[in-house]
C-alpha cells in the first residue's frame, strides 16, 4: 500500500505567481531531462502515472506540484540539459527554476536526479549549485542504475559520493529494478518530519 494514497496532482505553475500558497512543506526534485526523474518520482510515491514519463525529453515544461498529504508536497521541476526546446523556453526554464528557489521558504530539500552511466555532468554542477543556494539538504538519485553491472555501479557512487563531499547524499536508485526506492523514500518522509 502506497504511503500516499491520497497523492494528487495538485498544480502546474509557468510563472512564480501561478506557485501555491507558501505554507507547510515541499521538497523539490529536479534532473536532466532524460535521466528518469518522471519514473523516479512515480517510484517513491508508489503511483504509476503521476508524474508523466515520455520518449520525449523535456516534457516537464512548467513546474509541477503534487500534494502527498495536506500541506505536504513534491515538487517536479523541468527537466534541463538534452530538452529538445527552442532556447528562450530554456531560458524561461532557467529563470523559473531560480525564482522558484529563491521564494519558496516551504522547501525542506532538493533531490537531484541523474543517470548513474552519466552523473556530474556540468549542468548537473549548475542544479547543484542553485539547489545549494539556499543551503537545504540535497539528496542525489543514480538512476537507471539497474544498466550498470554491480561492480560499475557500486564504483559510480564511491567516485560521485567522493566528488560531491558533504555537499550531498548520494544512493543507487532504479525505478525498473526497484533498487533505492525505500531509501529515496525515507529521505523524503524525514525531510517533511524534520519540517513537521
Amino acid at each position: 500500500m502506497s504511503l500516499f494514497p491520497h497523492v494528487k496532482f495538485l498544480l502546474g505553475a509557468h510563472q512564480p505567481k501561478q506557485f501555491p500558497m507558501d505554507e507547510g512543506c515541499e521538497v523539490a526534485i529536479a534532473g536532466r531531462s532524460n535521466a528518469g526523474k518522471s519514473s523516479a518520482i512515480n517510484a517513491i510515491v508508489g503511483r504509476q502515472n503521476l508524474a508523466r514519463s515520455s520518449k520525449t525529453p523535456g516534457r516537464t515544461q512548467q513546474i509541477n506540484f503534487f500534494e502527498l498529504t495536506p500541506l505536504n508536497r513534491l515538487v517536479d521541476l523541468p527537466g534541463y540539459g538534452f530538452a529538445k526546446v527552442p532556447i528562450n523556453v530554456r531560458r524561461h526554464w532557467g529563470v523559473l527554476l531560480e525564482s522558484y528557489f529563491d521564494q519558496r521558504q516551504s522547501l525542506a530539500g532538493a533531490m537531484v536526479v541523474m543517470d548513474a552511466r552519466h552523473p556530474l555532468t556540468d549542468i548537473d554542477a549548475q542544479m547543484l549549485d542553485l539547489a545549494a543556494t539556499r543551503v537545504l539538504p540535497i539528496h542525489v538519485l543514480l538512476t537507471k542504475a539497474d544498466k550498470l553491472s554491480r561492480s560499475a555501479a557500486m564504483k559510480t557512487l564511491s567516485e560521485t559520493r567522493k566528488a560531491l563531499g558533504a555537499r550531498a547524499t548520494v544512493q543507487l536508485f532504479s525505478s525498473t529494478a526497484k533498487t533505492g526506492v525505500e531509501e529515496a523514500r525515507e529521505v523524503l518522509m524525514k525531510w517533511l518530519a524534520d519540517r513537521g
